[in-house]
């Protein structure tokens, strides 16, 4: 019977929890759409960077203006809805003198080169809008970035800054949105913003269970109760 009352706690008290995150989850969702949706901001400069957090910023809508540094242009491993590939990591010299990593977007393997889609490598001043991300320091793909070897899994900004020799490097980078780039490549606008939320689900799983166990408690009782009597 203690163990009964000790399960029925337990699995009720991850139920309370369950449902304390998907409050937080629905939350953050609901933040984070507004963020997306909201006009387009400034990225932050370097009086910002230290302020700069994934709570706060992540998917924040900005804008950004500056010469892209094509020749520094970095690629990065991909699987999107269009296939495999490389995302088009690429410098961004602003105005105000400090540089921006822009994912320009998903080029296939075939266009990995820049000279393969030499319309793409716009000259002159460009005005970008997208998404700020937080850098991508562990790698994907179920391996690290080889820097040495050029090798990227994931959009590490640090690593790919002092790779490529950028200074005033953000601590972030900017996915482009979907205005098309002449030529077609790269295909910017492929972000996936999605947040599993399967917190109800869980919280009704372990209230079940604590109810579950409460029901085969009462049943086990009844039944001594009644081996007890005369």
């Amino acid at each position: 019977m203690v163990l009964g009352a000790v399960l029925i706690v337990g699995f009720f008290t991850l139920g309370v929890w369950q449902v304390r995150r998907l409050a937080w989850k629905t939350a953050l969702i609901a933040q984070i759409e507004a963020r997306i949706h909201a006009p387009a901001s400034p990225a932050p400069g370097p009086a910002q960077w230290p302020s700069v957090t994934r709570e706060r910023d992540q998917y924040r809508h900005v804008v950004v203006q500056g010469v892209f540094q094509h020749d520094r242009e970095t690629m990065t491993q991909a699987v999107t809805a269009a296939g495999p590939g490389f995302w088009v990591m690429t410098p961004l010299r602003t105005d105000a003198g400090f540089t921006i990593l822009v994912n320009r977007g998903f080029v296939p393997s075939r266009l990995r080169a820049g000279e393969s889609r030499p319309l793409g490598l716009v000259r002159g001043e460009q005005r970008v809008t997208g998404l700020l991300r937080i850098t991508e320091p562990r790698g994907g793909f179920l391996r690290a970035n080889d820097p040495e070897r050029d090798a990227w899994r994931s959009r590490d900004v640090h690593a790919i800054a002092a790779r490529r020799g950028l200074r005033e490097a953000a601590p972030y980078f900017v996915d482009a949105d979907a205005t098309p780039n002449p030529g077609g490549w790269p295909r910017g606008g492929m972000t996936v913003v999605r947040f599993p939320n399967s917190h109800l689900v869980y919280a009704i799983t372990w209230f079940a269970l604590a109810l579950g166990v409460a029901v085969a408690l009462g049943v086990a009782q009844r039944a001594q109760r009644r081996g007890d009597a005369p």
